[in-house]
């Protein structure tokens, strides 16, 4: 099986968050190269952003002035896009505190959610949400098998 050509473009605009473009690559390349959720082929874009700035986004795309975890924008064949995918820090920073679990899997798993959606995965009912979860924990043993390094860091500012 030949796998489409994918660039990856990670985009830090949380100032906090340091350096994650290589464990996010390396989560993408992994996923990419294992062929259990194809994308289409092209530019990747990622971007970090805080709670702000990713419901401004909700809102101007979907009309829900609130944050949430990850927004993801399809797939342009003519942009050569292989679609983008935007993560809240701050929701990934909360939620990892509440449910007790590492931030840097919480942040993985929003970075995994995204690329899901762009592999055609939906959550927007009860019987597509199950299929994502499931998605989801195969997409984490996957890195885990792989031993990717599942490790972002927070600086103290």
């Amino acid at each position: 099986m030949t796998l489409p050509t994918l660039s990856l473009e990670v985009n830090n605009q949380y100032r906090a968050l340091d350096a994650p473009e290589d464990v996010a690559i390396w989560i993408f390349q992994t996923l990419h190269s294992s062929g259990k959720f194809p994308i289409a082929g092209g530019e990747l874009s990622v971007a970090f952003v805080n709670d702000t700035q990713i419901a401004k986004i909700h809102d101007d795309y979907i009309g829900d002035p609130t944050p949430t975890d990850v927004i993801t924008f399809p797939a342009n064949s003519e942009m050569e896009s292989a679609g983008e995918i935007i993560v809240s820090v701050d929701r990934a920073r909360i939620r990892a505190e509440e449910l007790k679990v590492s931030f840097s899997r919480e942040l993985s798993l929003y970075l995994i959610h995204g690329w899901l959606h762009l592999a055609a995965y939906d959550d927007k009912n009860d019987a597509d949400c199950a299929k994502m979860r499931e998605a989801e924990q195969a997409a984490l043993t996957v890195l885990d098998e792989k031993e990717v390094p599942l490790k972002f860091t927070l600086l103290e500012i």
